[in-house]
Order: structure tokens, then C-alpha cells, then sequence
């Protein structure tokens, strides 16, 4: 597995599966959060890097969605560091296996049923911050997707929203309903990150800048369909 420093407060850590697949660490005064698990054989090398780290205990898993090749290592982390495990109220249906992913062919139970908590919300259906990271609700690739934002850095991860090649945005892989997820890739403009990490791929640098590009050329090939 190799590990990548993001930022001051980030770390990527990567492995292969004929694609790349990055969970982060994010580390906090109170301890660490883990965005995305990744696939089960990371899980070793997942909890040996936090004990390297030094930097507290492992506080949380954050979950982008429950696809399995982002949830795989929780079940193996949660053996040896129980700690609490948040999605968006939306996408836990469909990772516990109650309800059918869109244009999947059989339910995915991913993960137990009641082991998911839901990210917190305000009165108005805003997430709450946690773990230093702010949850924004991007649907698109499933149901519901969320992108983490970490103001202090500057830093999007932002799960299967995009994928990327050579610091280019490309669209995500095997994404249920692409327009409602090139409306979700307005949270770039929003919030101009100046870097943005895919599970999927490489860095993505001031991200903004090529999004008008991006969403052309998406909608462009979406019009051919």
C-alpha cells in the first residue's frame, strides 16, 4: 500500500485493483477519522499506519457511500477499533441491503444492519461537521453519495463524485444517474477547493478551474446517448 501525505492534516492511502483505490486519514486534535475503507486487504495495513502515526486513537469511519470497494476493510478495523461508522441516512438503506442500488442487479448487503449511524444534520438538512470534515450530500454515483470538505486545508475528498487521470477530472465509473451527478459536481464551484482527491484516480489541482470543461463535455456525451 502507499501512503501519500494530502496536507497538513491528510493522508492518502493507495492501493490496486486494475484501478486505484485511496481511502484517507484525517487527523484532529481529538484523534483520527478514516474516509472510505477501501477493500478488505487493506485493513492491516490501514490500522498499522494509524499506529504509526502517533497521532491518537482512530475516532470514526466516515463512508462516501456503501459500494463494496468502499466499505470492504470496516468489518476487519471494527475487530480490533470500535468505533462508530456514519453514512448519509439516504445511502444506508442500500448498503445494508434493504433497498436495490439504481441499475444494480441484486440487493448488496455491504455491511450489517444498525451498524451505520447517519451523518448528523441541522434543522434545515444541513450535515453536520465531524471529524474536522465538512459532509456535503452529492448524489449521482448512488444515492447518497457525500463528498467531505476540510476547511483549514482546503482539501476536497471527494469519493467516486469525479474520477481522475493525469490531474484531470473524468467522470466516475459505473455511476447510476450521471446527470444528477454532474449537478452534484457544482459543489466544486461552491467551495473551489485547492486540491481534490478521487477514490479512483490521482490529485486533481484548483478543480474549479476545469469543471466547465468537464460538465461540457459530460452533457455533450450524455445528448449522444
Amino acid at each position: 500500500m502507499k501512503i501519500k501525505r494530502v496536507s497538513e492534516h491528510i493522508w492518502s492511502l493507495k492501493t490496486w485493483m486494475l484501478v486505484p483505490i485511496h481511502v484517507w486519514i484525517v487527523v484532529e486534535e481529538d484523534g483520527i477519522t478514516l474516509v472510505d475503507a477501501g477493500m478488505p486487504m487493506m485493513a492491516k495495513g490501514i490500522m498499522k499506519f494509524i499506529k504509526q502515526l502517533n497521532a491518537g486513537p482512530l475516532q470514526r469511519i466516515l463512508l462516501t457511500h456503501g459500494h463494496v470497494d468502499h466499505v470492504g476493510a470496516v468489518k476487519k478495523i471494527l475487530r480490533e477499533s470500535k468505533v462508530p461508522v456514519f453514512a448519509h441516512r439516504i445511502e444506508i438503506p442500500y448498503l445494508e441491503g434493504e433497498l436495490l442500488y439504481p441499475k444494480r442487479k441484486k440487493l448488496e448487503q455491504n455491511l450489517p444492519k444498525q451498524l451505520t449511524q447517519p451523518l448528523l444534520e441541522d434543522e434545515i438538512g444541513s450535515l453536520k461537521t465531524i471529524g474536522g470534515l465538512i459532509p456535503f450530500l452529492t448524489p449521482g454515483h448512488s444515492p447518497g453519495h457525500v463528498v467531505y470538505y476540510h476547511e483549514k486545508d482546503k482539501v476536497l475528498l471527494a469519493g467516486d463524485l469525479f474520477t481522475s487521470k493525469k490531474g484531470k477530472l473524468r467522470p466516475p465509473m459505473f455511476t447510476a444517474n450521471m446527470v444528477e451527478a454532474v449537478k452534484s459536481s457544482n459543489i466544486v464551484w461552491e467551495l473551489k477547493p485547492l486540491r481534490l482527491e478521487v477514490c479512483h484516480g490521482s490529485t486533481v489541482f484548483h478543480p474549479a478551474e476545469q469543471l466547465d470543461e468537464y460538465v461540457k463535455k459530460v452533457e455533450k456525451k450524455l445528448g449522444a446517448i
